[in-house]
């Protein structure tokens, strides 16, 4: 996820600004804006893919909460208060340091096609490969290099010193003990801010896990683990894909009490929608589309477990969260309201940092659930229904709006033969990595979906045919490139495809229909090449 120098500089100065706050007047109250933010910050890290910056600022979070306490526990002691500020400080300079080193302008290309010099603080596409030997790499060094990601192989000796990081370092930890992994990896934290720590060939036990996590590891794969696996995490994590924000429909007749809850979802970073009467949830649900509900126990009229047990009866909110807010501590009762549809039950008055940390981590479960229902599992687009449903939509944007729009419908030629001839895993590579290509050659606004076995459906807004056909060229030719590995030696593969735009169609239906009939043209006419409707 891209992240710019000013972004981060403003996250740690908004910090920094909070703990200041405290030692110029140490109460609870301002204890509690500063253990906020430091939450704050740290989920903010955590989401920009700063490794390194991360773990230090959840440290610091979790000295903090040990000391959360109430309004008689502050102001802290003299010598706890200069440890936490040590704390900050170092943080502080480690952000400062991190963005004076690797500060770079890049070229973004925008939805209308113009390029933009932007500055920006992810680390490069570039992966370091850490192994006795540099001939073990060449393999997924070749491979990588399809992707526009540079990996360079080193002994560890010879591992770089320059100062701009690597988006990734790999290590081969095949033939070190544990303590000298552990050592390896704690010197690669201290050294790197951002970059992700992976290490390769780990015994398949918990300890070995647990301290090559513990010593600041962040991915770990056993002995014997299939290329395409490594493949696939290494292009996830030098993928710039942002999710939207976190959406939270609060549901609380208390005006006060609402701002409050907005206040400290606000702080980090979750947009809020607050409905004040009930018997709305089911508009507001239709208007907002949360990710969760975080609804008040007792409201007049109509109580929290009443509102729960409508929502629960429209499917489209079936699995949406909800979370229920309670000065009530009858135990009894929160059995009932969990039973009747609620996820979760917190009392009043809440940690700020408790129920931020609670709302996060539900929504990051119902995201998960939601992408299993709309993704494909082999590659990670859309899935078929899912696809022909943003093709719709992005249909309706392009009448609206009266602009251009293209879909293409995409086939693996000779699909079959690759099949027969190298395997079905080999037949499951090729299709993970036309999407993976489509999905980096493509701009963010445009749609890719797997419509089916070696098919694929593309959407592109704002393009007529003959632009999308140009762009989906220069992919047709660069993919006909990639070497696909088999045992000791290769294989190429091939897609054609197939091009229909929007006013000359003017149903999704009909955009399919013509896109596939040109697929099929284009196969009739000696595949390896795009043809319009």
């Amino acid at each position: 996820m891209s992240c710019s120098p000013t972004e981060l500089q403003k996250k740690s100065e908004e910090f920094c600004s909070r703990w200041q706050g405290y030692v110029e007047a140490p109460c609870f109250e301002q204890f509690i804006e500063f253990a906020v933010s430091a939450s704050s910050f740290t989920a903010f890290l955590d989401s920009k893919r700063f490794s390194g910056l991360h773990k230090l600022c959840r440290e610091l979070e979790q000295h903090a909460l040990t000391l959360f306490g109430n309004e008689n526990s502050h102001p802290i002691a003299e010598d706890v208060l200069a440890k936490l500020n040590a704390q900050v400080e170092g943080l502080r300079a480690r952000v400062d340091s991190f963005i004076d080193n690797n500060t770079r302008p890049i070229d973004e290309r925008r939805a209308h096609h113009a390029p933009e010099v932007i500055c920006d603080l992810t680390p490069t596409h570039r992966i370091c490969l850490i192994g006795d030997q540099a001939s073990t790499w060449q393999d997924l060094t070749t491979q990588l290099g399809y992707f526009g990601i540079l990996a360079e192989a080193h002994t560890w000796d010879q591992l770089t010193t320059a100062t701009t990081e690597p988006a990734i370092v790999m290590l081969d930890v095949a033939s070190m003990d544990m303590d000298l992994v552990c050592k390896n990896l704690k010197q690669l934290r201290t050294r790197f801010s951002a970059t992700k720590l992976i290490s390769v060939n780990l015994e398949a036990d918990f300890n070995t896990f647990n301290r090559t996590l513990g010593a600041g590891c962040d991915f770990c794969f056993v002995n014997a683990t299939p290329e395409v696996v490594i493949m696939d995490k290494l292009i996830e994590l030098c993928s710039n894909e942002d999710e939207p924000p976190y959406r939270v429909l609060v549901v609380e007749d208390s005006i006060t009490a609402s701002k409050s809850i907005q206040r400290t979802l606000e702080a980090s970073g979750v947009e809020s929608f607050v409905i004040n009467k009930p018997q709305e949830v089911l508009d507001g649900l239709m208007r907002v589309r949360p990710d969760l509900i975080l609804m008040d126990m007792f409201m007049p009229g109509c109580t929290g477990v009443e509102a729960a047990r409508v929502i629960r009866q429209h499917a489209e909110f079936l699995s949406t969260p909800i979370i229920y807010l309670s000065g009530d501590t009858n135990v009894p009762l929160q059995v009932d309201a969990l039973r009747l549809g609620g996820d979760h039950f917190l009392t009043k008055p809440y940690n700020p940092v408790v129920l931020n940390a609670i709302v996060k981590s539900k929504i990051e479960r119902y995201r998960a659930l939601r992408r299993s229902m709309v993704r494909d599992s082999l590659t990670g687009l859309f899935n078929h229904i899912t696809a022909k449903e943003k093709l719709t939509q992005a249909l309706h944007a392009a009448q609206a709006e009266n602009s251009a729009l293209s879909v293409a419908m995409i086939d693996i030629d000779h699909f079959k033969q690759v099949n027969d001839d190298y395997g079905h895993q080999s037949g499951d590579h090729v299709i993970r990595y036309l999407a993976w290509f489509l999905k980096q050659r493509l701009r963010k606004t445009d749609l890719v979906g797997r419509y089916g076995g070696e098919e694929f459906l593309v959407v592109l807004p704002g393009a007529d045919a003959e632009q999308a056909i140009t762009v989906l060229e220069r992919i047709r030719q660069d993919f006909s490139q990639i070497r696909h590995p088999f045992n000791e030696t290769w294989f190429n593969t091939t897609f054609s495809g197939g091009v229909s735009e929007f006013p000359s169609h003017t149903t999704g239906e009909s955009l399919i229909k013509r896109a596939d009939e040109a697929l099929y043209q284009a196969k009739r006419g000696g595949r390896n090449c795009l043809v319009q409707a």
